[in-house]
C-alpha cells in the first residue's frame, strides 16, 4: 500500500505535539495522580490525558488508520497503515518534576516507518523526518556525531521495568560501557536517546525490552540523520524486536563487540 506523507501531514502531527505537549506542561507543577503498572513502571493523569487528545485527532482526521498507543489503545491495529504514539515518554521524570520527556508520534506503512516526530515541550525542541528526506530539529537539518573511538564517545543507555526482578536488566552492560567509552548517561526517555544521537550529543545508544511506541519515531529520525540502528548482533533492527543499538554508524562495531561479550 502506498502513502504520500505530505508536508501537511508532517505540519499536523507537530501542531498536535506541540500543542499537547504545551498543554501537559501546566501540569508539571501539579499534583499528579500516580498508578503503578509494575513496581517501577508508572502512569499519571497527564498520560491518559495526553492519549486521549492525540488519540481523538487521530481518528478524526485519519479514521483510515490503525493506532498503537502506550496505554492500552489498540485501534484497527491491523491496518497496514497506523500511527503509534507514545502520549508522555519519561513518565518517572515527569511525575518527579525533572524537565526531560517526550511526546512521540511515528507513522507505520507495512512495517516501515515513514515519518517521526519527538517534541521535548521543555526545551521547545521538535525532531522529525521523513523517509528519504532527513532529518531535523526544528527547521535545521541534524547528523550524527564523526566520534570515531569509543574511548572517546558519550553514550547513552536506560534499564528496563523488570531491573529488580531480572537478571538480563542491562546493569552489566552499563558497567562495561562505563570504563570503556568517555562517559555514559542515563535520561529515562528512550525517544529523547535516539533524538540525541541522531543529532550528534550522544554517539551511541543501547537498551534492551522497549516497546515500539517508544522507538518507532526516533529510529526513522536516526536512520535520516546518517546514523545506523540494529540489533546487538547487527541485524536489521525491529521497532517489535528486544535490542536495539543505534550510533553514529563510527563506532558501531566497538559497541557490539562489548555487547556481544560473555
Amino acid at each position: 500500500m502506498k502513502v504520500r506523507v505530505t508536508t501537511q501531514t508532517l505540519k499536523f502531527v507537530i501542531d498536535l505535539v506541540q500543542h499537547v505537549g504545551d498543554m501537559l506542561c501546566k501540569g508539571t507543577s501539579r499534583k499528579k495522580r500516580i498508578e503503578y503498572k509494575g513496581s517501577v513502571d508508572l502512569v499519571t493523569q497527564y498520560d491518559r490525558k495526553s492519549q486521549r487528545y492525540i488519540v481523538r485527532a487521530l481518528k478524526k482526521h485519519y479514521p483510515d488508520f490503525g493506532i498503537l498507543s502506550e496505554e492500552a489503545v489498540s485501534h484497527r491495529i491491523s491496518e497496514p497503515v497506523k500511527w503509534i504514539v507514545d502520549p508522555l515518554d519519561g513518565t518517572t521524570n515527569f511525575a518527579h518534576g525533572l524537565p526531560i520527556w517526550t511526546i512521540s508520534i511515528a507513522l507505520e506503512v507495512e512495517h516501515d516507518i515513514v515519518l517521526g516526530v519527538v517534541y521535548d515541550p521543555t526545551r521547545r525542541e521538535v525532531f522529525h523526518a521523513r523517509a528519504g528526506r532527513g532529518a531535523y530539529l526544528n527547521r535545521k537539518k541534524i547528523s550524527v556525531s564523526r566520534v570515531k573511538d569509543l574511548g572517546r564517545a558519550l553514550l547513552i543507555t536506560g534499564f528496563p521495568y523488570d531491573i529488580r526482578t531480572s537478571v538480563d536488566n542491562n546493569l552489566d552492560h552499563f558497567a562495561d560501557f562505563a570504563v570503556r567509552s568517555q562517559a555514559v548517561r542515563r535520561l529515562g526517555s528512550a525517544a529523547m536517546d535516539l533524538c540525541y544521537t541522531a543529532c550528534g550529543r550522544f554517539d551511541g545508544y543501547w537498551e534492551k525490552k522497549l516497546s515500539p511506541w517508544d522507538q518507532a519515531a526516533g529510529s526513522l529520525i536516526l536512520k535520516e540523520a546518517g546514523g545506523v540502528i540494529t540489533d546487538f548482533r547487527g541485524r536489521p533492527f525491529d521497532i517489535y524486536g528486544d535490542e536495539v543499538l543505534a550510533t553514529n554508524g563510527l563506532i558501531h562495531r566497538q559497541m557490539m563487540k562489548i555487547l556481544l561479550r560473555k
